[in-house]
This record gives structure tokens, sequence and C-alpha cells, in this order.
């Protein structure tokens, strides 16, 4: 497996790539066919850009790779409290220069992506022929949007059990997807999480939320530098990416080559590049863009100026462009860790919590089996339980799915068991339970006669009452 080793005297990742060549290298690189260099959707990887390898239009007329983010994927790294976009573009530009790529066009696919493309071409605007920006985020995250967001975290990190699992992953799915998710592709991305970011891993799901929450704005000055030809998709129905954001992003890029262009993809919300539909009009909305680009070569060759060299000139502009107090003379150009430019506090903060996040992690929660595959499809144990989730999420007890011709031994039976207040082993789904049989146990009138009840009725009524 393809991978380029970043490793400095305070830092070290191991960052994947995948290539639409024969052979998955960059060797195998036509010299003729631009390239265009794809960064993922935010919280997946490289794994989720079939839409884009897969896709004539874009395989056929161009050199294509993909890099897996630091702290996700096929990816490695040191948990870091530092890491944030800069250091996301750093790493980019590292492999960059290592792999020899020629100039790219940068898609970047939401979230993460957008913030990382943005720096790149702002320190390495050689190596960034164009930008294309799917759904770009709100400059700073919204107050309301990262208590959920840390929320979800915490109870996906910390869940004990398969059911707790599952919810989490069904909450988190429906804040940053939408609660119209077709069922297949929802357990696809439950099974990718549960394979690729585990309990287990919780140290890096910390450290790669961290970075979006605790995000900053670039200046506008900074915005000024970028001379690249821009493109903004934008899906009509994205909730968290609203057009003012685009908007205002594409008022900012002053200086970009005949303005930024915004592009609205109709009916389409989050995550533009994993549904189909919506990746195909993506798709060729970026290569109609590109037909306007004069078009580069991609050859293979050394870059002129040494690794060292150029990183060195990144971290002088970076200091110029936000201000940066320490100069390049004190830090480690090759490491990817000095273009952070997360404040102190943060940056502890954020130690802090990875280190919390750290202790007693091996002995997290496995959602896999001995294969090494989750146990099994969420979608399908949803079905088999008769206390739902409503489409407008609100709990319901689905009386259908209990049987109307049950024997009344069975119900005088568990009737007696109750009242006698012994708990069967197992657990009882009683088949002639309708929502009227389920009243008769709701205890009605002032407080003193519920706490004197004996009992509330069947085993486990009274929590799911309550």
């Amino acid at each position: 497996m393809p991978f380029v080793d970043l490793f400095s005297s305070d830092d070290y990742a191991s960052i994947f790539y995948r290539t639409s060549s024969p052979y998955g290298n960059v060797s195998g690189f036509d010299a003729d066919k631009p390239t265009i260099l794809i960064l993922h959707p935010m919280f997946l990887d490289t794994a989720w850009l079939d839409c884009q390898f897969g896709d004539p239009r874009l395989y056929m007329h161009y050199n294509l790779i993909a890099f897996d983010m630091r702290s996700v994927g096929g990816s490695t790294c040191r948990p870091s409290g530092r890491h944030d976009s800069w250091v996301d573009a750093a790493d980019i530009a590292l492999c960059h220069q290592k792999l020899h790529l020629p100039p790219c066009h940068v898609f970047a696919l939401e979230g993460l992506a957008v913030f990382c493309a943005l720096r790149f071409a702002l320190l390495f605007p050689e190596m960034c022929l164009s930008l294309a920006l799917c759904n770009v985020p709100a400059p700073t995250e919204p107050k309301w949007t990262g208590s959920s967001i840390t929320e979800s975290m915490h109870a996906w990190c910390y869940a004990e059990d398969l059911e707790r699992l599952e919810h989490a992953a069904t909450e988190s799915i429906r804040f940053f997807f939408g609660p119209n998710l077709d069922v297949d592709l929802k357990d696809e991305l439950v099974a990718h999480l549960q394979k690729t970011r585990p309990p287990v891993k919780r140290p890096w799901t910390a450290e790669t939320i961290s970075i979006l929450v605790n995000r900053t704005p670039l200046d506008a000055e900074a915005y000024a530098e970028i001379t690249q030809p821009v493109l903004i998709l934008h899906g009509e129905r994205s909730e968290l990416c609203a057009r003012k954001y685009s908007e205002t992003l594409a008022a900012q890029l002053t200086n970009a080559k005949d303005g930024a262009v915004i592009y609205t993809v109709r009916g389409a919300g989050a995550f533009l590049s994993i549904i189909p539909g919506s990746a195909s009009i993506v798709n060729q909305t970026l290569t109609k863009f590109l037909s306007r680009v004069p078009r580069s070569r991609s050859d293979i060759v050394p870059p002129e100026t040494s690794i060292l060299d150029r990183m060195t000139q990144a971290l002088d502009r970076q200091a110029k462009l936000v201000g940066k107090k320490n100069p390049s003379t004190s830090l480690d150009p090759l490491s990817s860790l000095s273009f952070s430019c997360v404040s102190k506090q943060i940056a502890d903060a954020q130690s802090d919590m990875i280190a919390e996040y750290t202790v007693d992690r091996l002995n997290a929660f496995n959602p896999l089996g001995p294969d090494g595959r989750p146990l099994r499809k969420m979608s399908l144990n949803r079905d088999d339980h008769w206390f739902e989730i409503s489409k407008g999420g609100i709990s319901v007890a689905d009386t259908t799915k209990f049987l109307p011709n049950e024997s009344s031994n069975t119900k005088k039976e568990l009737e007696k068991t109750t009242r006698a207040g012994d708990a069967p082993q197992q657990l009882i789904k009683p088949s002639s339970l309708t929502s009227a049989a389920m009243e008769k146990y709701i205890i009605k009138g002032p407080m003193a006669k519920v706490i004197r009840e004996p009992s509330l009725g069947p085993p486990g009524m009274g929590r799911m009452l309550t």
C-alpha cells in the first residue's frame, strides 16, 4: 500500500494515498493529462471516492490522486493538540514534494477539506492550479452545532454496547447527512465508522473533531492573496453549509482569476461526493470548469527548490499572512506541526482532551467480530424492535408488531409473574399487548399512590413509561 512517511524532530505521520494509475502509484501517471488532487469528505477517507475515481469523465482525462488526512483512514500519526488545517496543508505540500507531483487542480470535498485547500493555495501557490470547493462551511463553528458534535462524539467514543454505538451513529448521521439518507448508504457509513473509527481509536476521533470545532477564519487580506481560478459548489438543501457562506467566500476572493464562480446543485444536500446522483452533477460541473483553465502537463520531476528551503519559505509567508510571532528560525520547517496556528490555550485544552480520551482506550467496546467485520447491519436490527423511532425523530410504539390472537394463558401467566414481583430471566415480548392493554399499566392519580404501588406492570414497562 502506498504511503508517504513524514518525520521530523517533534512529529511523525504516515500518509496513505491512492491514485487512478494502473498500479496505484505516481510513476504510472500520464504526462499528457492534468492532475487532480482530491481532498476527501469530512470524517471519511479516500475509500469514499469511488464516485470520482470511477467516473470516466475524470479518470480518462485526468490523473487522480487523493490523500488520507493524518488522523483518519489509512494514515497514522501521533495525536497532537496542535493539529489544525494549516498542519493538513503542510502535510499535503510535503507529500507533493516527496512524490515529485506536478502542479494540481485541488478538488476539496466539504468541511475540513475546504479549509485545507484554501491554506494550501495560500502557502504553495505554484503547486495549485485551481480550486474547486464543495459546500463551504461557516468560518467558525456555531455554538449549537459545536455542542451537538461534541456530544455525538462522546456518545460514540464511550459506547458500552452495540445498541448505544448504533444510536450514537444514527444521531450523528442524521445531523451531518440529513434525515432522508438512503438506508443502504446509512448502513455502509455505520459499518465504515465501526471499522475505521471504533471506540478504541477515540484519541484520533477527538483530534479530528477538535480541528472542526476550534477552527479560526482567515483574514480578508489572506483571501485576497489567492489568485487561482475558483469554483464553489453548493448543495441547495445543505442545512449546515448555507449558501450565504459560499457567497461570503466568493466576495472575499477578490483576486481569484475571473472571479469565484458559484454553482448550486439543485435538490442536493450535504456530502455531495458520496451520493451518486449529486456526485455525477458535481463531476460534470468540475470537468466543464477545468476545460476553461489552461491545460497543464504532469511530468514527474524533482522540484527545483529543496524541500527544506521551500517549507522555510512557506513558514515565512504564513507569518506575514497571519501575524505569527514565532519566526521560521525557531521552528523545524520539515515538521507539519510548525505550521500550526492554534493558540496555546486551545492547544493545551485539546491536548488534555486527547489525553483524557486515551485513558483505558484499549479496553473500550469493540463493535467488530473475530473476522474484523461489523457484527450486523444496523437497519436489520431496527425492524425487530417494537419500540421504534418515527420519521420525525419521536419514539413511538408500533403495535402492529404484536399478534392479535395470543392465548389468554400466556397473558395470565405474565400478569401473575408481574404481581408476584418476579422478573423473568429472558426478555419477554408480549404479543397480545395493544395500545389499550398498555394504558391499564399507567398509574393515574396522586404521586403518593404511584409510590405505594408495588408493581407497574410487565417487566421493563415502568422504565419505558417514565
